[in-house]
């Protein structure tokens, strides 16, 4: 057989089959960067062939592989640049959508059916509202009739987003981050960074923020932007053929989701360092901020608010705070951290009844939860808006027109107040019913308008208290001719509190405020709230809410903090193990061994018992070899199949590297055509191109805390476990994780397995109890009295 007809032997689409990874299963990073390294050794090897002129010119040959690499890395940056001004792009028109059914719910704009209220009462001052403007019409001026309207719009978009999401595009249910975390991870997830994902998650967005429904639109923004980067990034074959090059590019485009979504590109760069990557390199860092870069510009070049601001509720402060202050920031504070435990304790108790009661009523359970929410908090007017106007509203400073919807009245405060804490406890239990709804729901912004509902109150009241004892020690520092304290400062700080204490990030949290509101002087107070909130998170032994959905799918992901076990890996490994004959089995025997299992590899040993090991081969590699030489030659039950290289013939001589095994996994296509030809005459099939002759393997006495930095930093997909050359077991990432859920190591119980926050919960309800049943029985005998 020629050369030729040796290449056209095995197909490209069929050696990429070899390649590809099975749904729901991990990806190899080791194996993913051997096939890319073969990959820049072959293109250079057909570089230096195809330039190489009768005399050698290797000048000519050294610059066009200058002006290759030069191209290569600029076609990174173009893709970067063109995935930036896509989420951008998607951004605003989201916005801009969402805007217009939000306000569509209360009335519709008489000059032009398409514009939202803001833009039909443009000329009009933003403290007059929809009354001061003859260009908007309510649905109707019969307070019932409105509130029935209200109502019917909420369940109309939660339906038509539920229906869709069921219908079309499963995977766009839900918030992402959880999910996308697992796939830059390693692991594979068909479909949920396609084009039918992103295409329904972003029409459905704005369905559900306008539902009313509990929920924030920045969770799934992250995901969106990661379809996109997914998407365009596959469209050029050096990303699509590489699962590495497309981590980095989905990291980057996360990083843009965040910065798009608070108009903080630091900000979406950080959080995908804390949040979403195990590995980070500068590289991935530089492209991730180039990435949130152009999203940012672009998005602020459509200005969808026409408000010259990325977001709504992004404000600026002029007033400084003072450091009696402390004392209430503190509270806020404790504040996130008991909301971030009660959010994610509660949640995933709903996500468990959801699974096993709802799983097949989505659409109902997304109707019926945006019903409940529209009638509950139609009487709310913090509760009736928008999340995002609501923030926008509670942010803002007193002055400078800041007085919206009578938020700054002195005499409506306590009124306010109670409002403000109605609205508090109110969301708080509907985002934790409403959140993992299937329809696109995130827990940002929910968390933060809650956090905002409570500081503006504890606002409210610090400035009460200021207003009835302004000559108070603890006023001093306040100048009698200026405003002392700032509602709208704790309304920030209060967000910040809530979303950290549900998520458990700490510095993305800090960085994002600061873009925010471009405040220096706030950046202390951001940051003692913040640690005030982790170190109330870390005493109620709270994981984030994204760590906690990962657990609770049974996804494979290792935290990235380390734990010390104090244990082996010989105490985990698995020691049942199907093994092949390294030295050559029979067809039949392989395909009974593939039958009565399901591993995705086998181990190689060495006859007669002795379990020297000698290699591995994946279960993927085994059936594409078998259908493939099928369909080349005859195949018997009886044909044998050998593992090693030993006995080639001399066809593979001209392969240096055969023999050393540098090219275990990936053969290139020249060798792996010249095995098949080898191999024509049906007496035996050579399957030693396909196998890693080198695995990683560790000592069955290596610490468990080593062997999970191993999967953390260089994600293979299997370790062998090897005690002096002998095979004694193997370890992935699902046995340590069922492990560590199922075996535990001895170690002081957490405060969650001590009661929790239910034991503090009960404690609470027991002193409440006990204080209202003396008030009760008094009221009791004094109403029998009379």
């Amino acid at each position: 057989m020629t050369h030729e007809r040796r290449r056209a032997a095995l197909d490209d689409d069929e050696l990429e089959q070899i390649r590809r990874y099975e749904d729901f299963s991990t990806i190899d990073w080791i194996q993913d960067s051997i096939l890319e390294r073969n990959r820049r050794v072959r293109d250079a090897r057909t570089l230096y062939t195809a330039h190489r002129g009768p005399r050698g010119e290797m000048t000519a040959v050294w610059l066009w592989a200058q002006l290759r690499r030069a191209l290569d890395a600029g076609q990174t940056w173009f893709v970067v640049s063109l995935v930036g001004v896509c989420i951008g792009l998607n951004a605003a028109l989201i916005s801009i959508v969402t805007e217009w059914l939000s306000d569509i719910k209360m009335g519709y704009c008489y000059d032009g059916w398409w514009l939202n209220q803001q833009f039909c009462c443009w000329e009009i001052d933003d403290g007059e509202g929809a009354d001061g403007c003859d260009s908007w019409h309510p649905w109707s001026t019969v307070s019932v009739a409105r509130w029935s309207v209200y109502v019917i719009f909420a369940a109309l978009f939660a339906f038509v987003a539920a229906h869709l999401v069921r219908a079309l595009a499963k995977y766009a249910a839900g918030s992402g981050i959880s999910e996308i975390k697992c796939i830059l991870a390693g692991f594979v997830m068909q479909g949920f960074l396609g084009f039918a994902t992103f295409f329904i998650k972003s029409i459905t967005l704005p369905l559900v923020i306008a539902s009313g429904l509990s929920v924030g639109k920045e969770g799934p923004s992250v995901h969106v932007a990661c379809c996109i980067g997914s998407l365009v990034a596959g469209l050029f074959g050096q990303y699509r053929r590489s699962q590495g090059k497309m981590r980095e590019i989905v990291t980057a485009a996360s990083a843009a989701g965040v910065a798009v979504a608070f108009g903080a590109p630091i900000g979406g760069v950080l959080f995908s360092i804390e949040e979403m990557s195990h590995t980070f390199s500068i590289k991935t860092m530089w492209r991730s901020f180039f990435c949130a870069l152009m999203a940012t510009v672009t998005l602020s070049a459509m200005n969808p608010f026409r408000t010259g601001k990325l977001v709504l509720f992004q404000v600026t402060y002029d007033r400084d705070w003072h450091f009696f202050e402390i004392i209430f920031f503190v509270v806020l504070g404790v504040f996130g951290g008991l909301y971030g435990a009660f959010v994610v304790k509660f949640n995933l108790q709903v996500a468990a009844f959801r699974r096993k009661h709802l799983a097949t009523h989505g659409v109902a359970e997304a109707v019926v939860l945006a019903t409940l929410t529209a009638m509950i908090g139609y009487s709310n007017q913090f509760l009736r808006m928008d999340m995002t106007e609501s923030l926008a509203m509670l942010f803002r400073e007193c002055d400078n027109g800041g007085n919206v919807n009578n938020v700054c009245q002195s005499s409506l405060q306590w009124r306010l107040s109670n409002a403000l804490l109605l609205a508090t406890v109110i969301r708080i239990g509907l985002v934790v019913v409403s959140y993992g709804a299937k329809v696109p729901a995130g827990i940002f912004v929910p968390s933060m308008a809650i956090g905002a509902t409570f500081g503006r109150m504890i606002g409210i009241m610090v400035k009460a208290m200021y207003t009835a004892y302004p000559t108070s020690g603890i006023f001093a520092f306040c100048e009698p001719d200026k405003p002392c304290i700032t509602p709208g400062t704790y309304a920030f700080l209060g967000a910040a509190a809530a979303l950290s204490g549900v998520m458990r990030i700490t510095v993305t949290v800090v960085v994002i405020m600061f873009e925010l509101t471009g405040a220096l002087t706030y950046i202390l107070p951001t940051m003692i709230v913040l640690l005030v909130t982790k170190a109330v998170g870390d005493f109620l032994g709270t994981n984030g809410i994204a760590d906690e959905m990962i657990r609770f799918n049974g996804f494979p992901f290792l935290e990235k903090e380390d734990h010390a076990f104090n244990v082996s890996v010989s105490a985990v490994m698995r020691t049942d193990l199907s093994t092949l004959d390294e030295t050559g089995m029979r067809v039949r025997d392989i395909e009974a061994t593939l039958a009565a299992t399901e591993f995705k590899g086998f181990p190689l040993v060495a006859a007669g018992g002795s379990r020297v090991l000698g290699g591995y081969i994946g279960r993927t590699e085994l059936l594409y070899v078998l259908e493939r030489s099928r369909k080349t030659q005859d195949i018997r039950p009886d044909t044998l199949c050998l593992f090693t290289a030993d006995g080639g013939d001399g066809d593979l001589e001209d392969f240096d590297l055969a023999r050393g095994g540098a090219l275990s996994v990936g053969m290139e296509e020249d060798f792996s055509a010249t095995m098949f030809e080898s191999t024509a005459s049906g007496r035996e099939i050579k399957f030693w191109p396909w196998v890693n002759q080198t695995p990683l393997t560790v000592s069955p006495q290596l610490p468990l805390e080593i062997v999970m930095q191993l999967f953390k930093r260089m994600g293979p997909r299997v370790i062998l476990v090897e005690d002096h050359g002998v095979l004694a077991g193997l370890v992935t990432v699902k046995d340590v994780l069922r492990w560590i859920a199922v075996e535990k190591p001895e170690r002081e119980p957490s405060w969650d397995e001590r009661g929790g926050l239910d034991g503090m919960l009960e404690e609470v309800w027991t002193w409440a109890a006990g204080v209202l049943a003396p008030i009760v029985s008094f009221f009791s005998r004094w109403t029998t009295s009379r």
